[in-house]
């Protein structure tokens, strides 16, 4: 043998063991990756499917029907608001638990504020503060929650008007954005296909899923979706539709928001600045603060001015299109 071929087969022999040896750990890590993640799939399902079977939903199927047939005539009370915020949250409450929470955070801080500064009137200040903190913590991870929720709808059609073409149902088409798509569209649309797996009706189930989300393209696809199923048509060219026309009703709404955003900064800067400015002088000189609060008048007077001017600016700011 050629002495110059020795360290070339040496060389090839480290690479093809290497290569072999990380071939059957790559495998066995993969498997075990899937079957972890087919796992995590089934739990996530089966606790859907617990989820729909212990809805209400379930116990009374007609008034859902006339609920979801009266939404557009009636507006919600202030309860119906308050569990639609906490449903469209995502977290793992209940509006009880959180008015509790609410309510004790109120008494707690307000408690903990008086025997601070020794005055009855920081606690009454502090007090209804504090428990309006947890009601926008729920609200601002609603928003937060139905922003990724529409940024993730025209994919999400896309997929659906594929599968679709592929000779699939409708049904077949929630089932795969539930296992392709992240955390919200793919519990929210797992929930409906679990919904309609256990005999709710089509139509009932799509109804419900526009309820709990509350988005306006969520409910135009239920809509088309609905006439669809009563007239006919193409399914996948309505979703290649629907996914062009919410694409630009995104793209629009980004150009609004980057548009106003000097207006919404000017906005908390103005109306938070007072707010501030109260609570600072009430914790450093509370002495000076309290000629302020022997006129709750003015209090009163400034409080409503804000009120107007943060309606006034939200109007300028916020439009439906």
């Amino acid at each position: 043998m050629n002495p110059a071929l020795l360290p070339l087969l040496t060389f090839g022999a480290v690479v093809a063991a290497v290569a072999g040896t990380y071939s059957i750990l790559a495998d066995v890590y993969l498997r075990d990756r899937s079957r972890i993640s087919e796992r995590i799939d089934d739990e996530f399902r089966k606790r859907q499917r617990e989820r729909a079977r212990k809805a209400l939903i379930y116990k009374d199927l007609n008034q859902l029907v006339l609920d979801a047939s009266s939404d557009q005539e009636a507006a919600p009370d202030v309860r119906k608001r308050l569990q639609a915020m906490v449903e469209q949250s995502g977290l793992d409450l209940t509006l009880h638990k959180l008015l509790t929470i609410a309510v004790a955070a109120g008494l707690v801080f307000g408690v903990l504020g008086g025997l601070m500064r020794q005055s009855v009137v920081v606690a009454v200040v502090v007090a209804p503060v504090a428990a309006v903190l947890p009601l926008a913590y729920v609200q601002f991870k609603r928003k937060a929650r139905l922003e990724k929720l529409l940024s993730q709808l025209p994919d999400t059609f896309d997929l659906m008007s594929r599968v679709v073409r592929a000779g699939q149902t409708l049904s077949q088409a929630l089932l795969a954005v539930a296992d392709e798509f992240a955390q919200p569209i793919a519990g929210e649309l797992s929930y409906c296909y679990e919904q309609q797996n256990l005999g709710l009706p089509p139509e009932v189930a799509m109804r419900d899923l526009a309820r709990r989300t509350g988005l306006l393209e969520i409910k135009i696809f239920v809509t088309a979706v609905t006439v669809q199923q009563q007239t006919g048509g193409s399914l996948a060219e309505m979703l290649d539709k629907l996914s062009m026309i919410i694409r630009q009703r995104y793209r629009t709404r980004g150009q609004i928001k980057t548009l106003t955003a000097e207006g919404r900064l000017q906005a908390v800067i103005l109306l938070g600045l007072p707010i501030v400015m109260f609570f600072a002088f009430l914790l450093m000189l509370p002495d000076y603060e309290s000629k302020l609060l022997e006129h709750p008048s003015l209090i009163i007077v400034t409080l409503t001015f804000e009120l107007l001017g943060a309606l006034w600016i939200r109007k300028i700011v916020n439009f439906d299109f």
